[in-house]
């Protein structure tokens, strides 16, 4: 009797090169979790078909960067949002441009559909909110109160409240009937990168640079739990559908929560890298994640997860075992009064001025003549787009879970895909002879056959086992700056920026002369590197560096707080002379000059 393959609990699906050009942002549609629309610096929109390798639909009329993607609920319709600040809608079944929006001075940021309505809202670097009527093509309402970039914005499953995470370090919520703030949850202590809601109950969970993910009770408007303590910056989050736990997408893992109490179930180690989006469909959890010009999927099998109800992998209490969480539901907190049909016109929402409502102009129109939606792969798009509108005599094609490939050792029951491990752009199907490097025998040989130690030890682990970079960090960088040369200085802020938990005061005293002179640097790379260097700096340390310099000062002798206060003054007169050389620069155009001018918003503080 041939002995049960065992498969993966997580694999690399796909890897695609997206765009000619860098990839600048992607969005997974929810509904199928088979739908991938990516954004490039190529100004186009690329649809495509996960683990197809064609893609679908390009989609053009930006003219810079796209900065943020969204699609609609059913899968129908998608929005762009370029770093102009303009916004376009196209129809995927129609695939034509629907709408062009013209309204904010900035960065799209973040993007999101109305549940029910035909209504987009949009964040921006602008620190604006607005809420669009695509049918009408006009802003029909602005919210004001963010003082920086607006990174993310979610309606409530009943589509009567707008979530918005900015980063400023605060997340709001909004009542869209009455155009205003109902409350403002601050506790992050970074920038809130993501924001998501509960699919049934009235719980919010946000994510943060701060590395924090908070559970707020929007009833009693406080907050429930914190997860606290990861090792990197939480990227994406997502609700399992039935509401049973968070899933928290982090660099190179997904981590299981619960939050009452707050607690790990699982971690699942994921070679995926800064994943971007996720969906879940069919008991699978689709990852995507993008580097330079190439888009990659992931799969991770959910029924080989712990979600709940049993012993979790990790506690985040003191080390011990907490005892089990009592059913959460409907009984322990509200519901969404969800609409009793999916009508196209939610609750009626409040006009904005005339002046903020914008009618159709010339050059809208002429934006919208030089949309064009290019079908790139026809066979693919009548299989996606054209078959909700047609009657046919056979059932539908219903998509099926992406098939799991075995595992490399048989013996180990959940391993994730290895670190510099080959792997296929197609999927790899279960017949399908490993490489020669990893050729075994057959496992059904009669006499035991030796197992080489695997390379890579799966652990639930955040960091290597061995020396930890922020050991030996300072006197690296010492003497990176003492060789005089900003390629050696370059090349360890590349390192140094992958994980910003490595960042201290000390260090900022010491790298940011050397920023100044990347900044000021003809090469391209070396003010990339200053550019991301100081937005970080900026985003941890500006708000602690303004408040210890405003603290009235100590009675007594305290030494510790002298250092720190001296530090502080160093980087406050160092990020000064910076901020004329980042307001100099801000005019610049491309993506430099997109990147000066959100310093220049980050550093207003200093002026």
């Amino acid at each position: 009797m041939a002995a049960a393959v065992v498969t993966k609990t997580a694999w690399k699906l796909q890897e695609i090169v997206a765009h000619s050009s860098n990839v600048s942002s992607l969005v997974l549609g929810k509904s199928t979790g088979r739908l991938l629309a990516t954004g490039g610096d190529d100004c186009r929109v690329n649809v495509w078909s996960v683990n197809k390798p064609n893609c679908v639909m390009s989609l053009t009329g930006h003219t810079t960067p796209i900065e943020s993607l969204q699609i609609s609920a059913k899968e129908e319709l998608i929005v762009a949002g370029s770093q102009s600040g303009s916004i376009r809608v196209w129809d995927l079944e129609a695939a034509k441009i629907l709408r062009t929006l013209l309204g904010h001075k900035a960065n799209i940021c973040s993007l999101d559909f109305h549940p029910y309505g035909s209504f987009v809202a949009s964040g921006s670097l602008d620190t604006d909110i607005k809420l669009w009527d695509v049918r009408r093509k006009g802003c029909i309402f602005k919210y004001k109160s963010h003082t920086q970039a607006v990174r993310c914005l979610r309606f409530s499953p009943d589509g009567k409240w707008l979530a918005s995470a900015a980063d400023d370090h605060t997340v709001k919520l909004w009542d869209l009937t009455a155009g205003k703030v109902m409350f403002e949850f601050t506790g992050h202590s970074g920038p809130v990168n993501v924001v998501e809601f509960h699919p049934s109950e009235y719980l919010l969970a946000s994510g943060s640079s701060d590395r924090t993910i908070r559970f707020w009770d929007l009833e009693k408007f406080h907050v429930v739990s914190c997860i606290e303590e990861e090792a990197t910056p939480v990227r994406c989050i997502l609700f399992n559908p039935d509401g049973c736990c968070l899933y928290g997408g982090f660099q190179d893992s997904l981590r299981v929560y619960g939050w009452e109490p707050e607690r790990c179930f699982d971690v699942v180690v994921v070679n995926w890298g800064k994943v971007a989006d996720l969906s879940v469909c069919h008991n699978q959890l689709i990852g995507v994640s993008f580097a330079q010009s190439t888009v990659s999927s992931f799969v991770v099998d959910l029924s080989r997860v712990t979600k709940s109800g049993s012993v979790p992998h990790g506690l985040l209490r003191n080390n011990e075992l907490l005892a089990q969480p009592t059913p959460t539901g409907s009984s322990l907190r509200r519901s969404y009064d969800r609409p009793s049909t999916s009508c196209s016109k939610p609750q009626r929402v409040k006009h904005s001025s005339e002046s903020e409502r914008r009618s159709p102009s010339s050059e809208e129109d002429r934006d919208e003549k030089e949309s064009k939606a290019e079908i790139q792969n026809p066979e693919d798009y009548k299989e996606i787009f054209q078959p909700r509108n047609a009657i046919s005599r056979t059932p539908p094609h219903i998509n099926e879970p992406f098939p799991a490939p075995p595992e490399d050792e048989p013996i180990t029951a959940k391993e994730a895909v290895k670190p510099n491990q080959p792997v296929e752009v197609q999927t790899p199907l279960p017949k399908q002879e490993l490489p020669e490097t990893f050729q075994r025998p057959p496992i059904a040989s009669s006499t035991p056959m030796p197992r080489a130690e695997p390379s890579v030890i799966p652990a639930a682990r955040n960091e290597p086992i061995g020396l930890k970079a922020s050991d030996f960090l300072p006197n690296s960088v010492d003497a990176a700056v003492a060789t005089n040369d900003l390629s050696v200085v370059v090349d360890l802020l590349n390192i140094v920026n992958q994980t910003a938990s490595l960042w201290k005061l000390d260090l900022c005293t010491v790298v940011l002369p050397q920023i100044e002179k990347l900044l000021q640097s003809k090469y391209e790379s070396y003010v990339q590197t200053g550019c991301t260097s100081l937005k970080l700096i900026l985003q941890r340390f500006l708000p602690l560096i303004t408040d210890i310099l405003a603290a009235p000062p100590s009675v007594g002798v305290d030494i510790t707080r002298e250092e720190r206060l001296h530090k502080c003054r160093l980087c406050y007169k160092q990020l000064k002379n910076i901020s004329n050389i980042v307001k100099n620069k801000s005019g610049l155009s491309g993506r430099h000059g997109s990147a000066f001018r959100e310093l220049h918003l980050l550093m207003a503080v200093l002026e």
